[in-house]
């Protein structure tokens, strides 16, 4: 298997060499950027397998890089913040990032999230050609075939992950999924941490439920998870 290639942005040396190290170990190739523009240029040049980006750059910032990638190129972004801010997140990760990590960061869970990424990339599977029925549930119908899901008869604007976490949530209506079970189905994570990710996504997925006056919501099982009902 060829050698896959990690873009790190930060403009902090250090945790590039930090995260430098933990993946060269693990038998990545890893290039590196330390403002926006020089990113810019590493992704038109190198095409990296995957991008470690973070928010906070000089020349142009995190969210620019994000949404300029994300309009020619579908390559993994896992993003880093500073801030343990919601909006951040939800801005990232609706301009187009694949997950998000708050710094000072775990190396080794930097790690495990780049593998787990770069797994779940590999082994997508095809786009369904019409064969699966739409779910329905409620007044929730989720086309598999097309990616497309409509709640009171609104169609709502998702991103792919909260495509897959509403899919799952529906295919279990009045069960609780636990994080780690969300997070192994939708994002075949292996190691979880102190991942908020399913958190960021639920608080969307209710937003966009919400606007389209959904009589669907998604509970909070206190210490145990997420489960979707009829209001």
């Amino acid at each position: 298997m060829p050698q896959q290639t990690i873009l790190v942005v930060d403009d902090e040396q250090n945790i590039i060499e930090l995260a430098r190290m933990y993946l060269e170990r693990e038998g990545f190739r890893v290039i590196a950027a330390q403002d926006g523009q020089t990113a810019l240029d590493r992704i038109a040049g190198e095409s990296p397998d995957l991008i470690v980006l973070d928010l906070m750059l000089p020349e142009v910032d995190g969210w620019e890089v994000c949404r300029r990638t994300r309009a020619r190129s579908d390559v993994p972004i896992l993003m880093l913040t500073a801030r343990d801010d919601d909006i951040d997140k939800i801005v990232g990760l609706e301009i187009g990032a694949d997950d998000y990590m708050t710094k000072p960061f775990n190396p080794r869970e930097l790690v495990a999230r780049v593998r787990a990424i770069l797994r779940r990339a590999a082994t997508a599977p095809p786009r369904e050609t019409g064969e699966v029925p739409p779910l329905r549930v409620g007044d929730l119908v989720i086309d598999p075939a097309r990616r497309e899901a409509e709640a009171n008869g609104q169609t709502l604007a998702l991103r792919t992950k909260e495509f897959d976490l509403l899919h799952a949530l529906a295919e279990h209506q009045g069960l609780v999924l636990s994080r780690e079970k969300l997070l192994e189905m939708v994002w075949g994570f292996d190691f979880y941490g102190q991942t908020r990710t399913v958190d960021v996504h639920i608080a969307h997925l209710r937003a966009k439920l919400a606007k389209a006056g959904s009589s669907l919501v998604i509970e909070t099982v206190w210490g145990v998870g997420y489960k979707l009902v009829a209001e």
